[in-house]
């Protein structure tokens, strides 16, 4: 019986001092990293999130600001970079034709659109 409570008492020892270290000895250090470090399948993942709130919304420049987040290659490139990646793993359909979908509006959008959409404001 003191076995199982020298166990008990040693487990709770150990959360207690490993907490002690995690908060006070070697606490984490939270940094802003930017989007542009994010591995391919987050890219991916974000430009699909970008291409939903597309479908919604219709806004191009709104998109090819999101997507300027990410990258400092053109939309186009970023999503078709996206695509290319989300073929080769297996995303669904649905998620094709959202990519499909935002890559048209960005290869008909125009830079200088979004100046002038910005100027109104």
């Amino acid at each position: 019986m003191i076995r199982y409570i020298f166990f008990v008492f040693m487990i709770g020892l150990g959360v207690v001092l490993g907490n002690y270290y995690a908060a006070e000895i070697n606490p984490l250090e939270v940094l802003d990293a930017p989007l542009d470090t994010l591995r391919v399948d987050y890219k991916t993942d974000y430009v699909l999130m970008v291409a939903e709130v597309y479908s919604l919304d219709g806004n191009p420049g709104q998109a090819a600001k999101q997507l300027a987040q990410l990258s400092s290659a053109k939309p186009i490139e970023t999503v078709n970079l996206a695509i290319v990646f989300a073929l080769e793993n297996g995303y669904s359909p649905d998620d094709l034709v959202l990519l499909q979908q935002l890559s048209e509006a960005m290869s008909t959008w125009d830079p200088k659109l979004l100046e002038f959409e910005e100027g109104d404001n």
